[in-house]
């Protein structure tokens, strides 16, 4: 298993924010045991270490680093960090997001603001000071996490959140094509609806699908899936792992969905 064999990966959202397997932390573990070297980003330190033992206990090489992605000054001191560590960075999967409800009518500007900082501004913090290390190396990946919500209405309030996603994939694929003469591929990938910790704690959803009903929650969102359930976490990081290695050497600007067949039919 060594796709990622001598790669540097940095993975920034690599924690959980509860028990279980969120998008960051399957990913994280999954480039690990696929020979990459992987450098654990979270906000919550103690999350980032979790993974960063899981990789350890498994055999793997890896570096739990705390840091506010939304903060110019941390980016760049976990961009130094990771260098001094390994040396190079070769991938860069960018997988922090919140959700918070609400209408544009609803929400509100310090909800804006603050979903935005951290699922767009983080993500174009870590590109800014990442590529040109990319570049003068000679080339790499950068995976962002995106979301089916950034191209339709998936039934539920959350309009920051499907904005903000949306604004992602077109720094993607704008991004994608100034640097693909450096050899620097960026790609998105799409989620659909996940059974994962992010969205298991969040008091919005459960309370927009079910009145506050975890399972109930569950349930409905099985039924929206044409292949009649949730994805999880290791569905992400398997699309990742191939947007990460050679395989997709000539792959860049796509946004590759990953929902079971959702955005392909009518209705929510």
């Amino acid at each position: 298993m060594d796709r990622l064999k001598g790669k540097v990966a940095m993975v920034v959202g690599a924690g959980s924010i509860g028990p279980g397997w969120g998008n960051g932390k399957a990913t994280a573990v999954t480039f690990a045991r696929e020979g990459a070297q992987v450098f654990c980003v979270d906000r919550n330190g103690a999350a980032a270490e979790e993974t960063a033992k899981i990789i350890a206990s498994e055999g793997g090489k890896a570096t739990a680093f705390t840091a506010d992605v939304s903060r110019a000054s941390e980016i760049e001191a976990m961009v130094a960090a990771c260098l001094k560590a390994y040396g190079r960075i070769d991938v860069l999967d960018n997988n922090v997001g919140i959700a918070e409800m609400g209408s544009v009518v609803e929400v509100s500007e310090e909800s804006w603001d603050r979903v935005f900082a951290v699922n767009l501004k983080s993500a174009y913090l870590a590109m800014k000071h990442v590529i040109p290390v990319m570049v003068q190396q000679g080339g790499g990946s950068v995976i962002n996490i995106s979301s089916i919500a950034s191209l339709r209405h998936v039934g539920i309030s959350y309009v920051t959140y499907g904005t903000s996603k949306a604004a992602m994939n077109m720094l993607t694929r704008t991004t994608a094509v100034e640097f693909a003469r450096h050899h620097v591929r960026v790609n998105a990938i799409l989620p659909g609806l996940m059974k994962t910790p992010m969205v298991e704690h969040s008091a919005g959803l459960a309370a927009s699908y079910a009145k506050g009903d975890v399972e109930e929650m569950w349930k409905k969102r099985d039924a929206q899936v044409p292949m009649g359930h949730m994805g999880e976490a290791w569905d992400v990081a398997n699309a990742a792992l191939f947007l990460a290695c050679d395989e997709s050497k000539y792959v860049t600007g796509i946004e590759l969905v990953v929902d079971g067949g959702i955005t392909c039919k009518a209705g929510a």
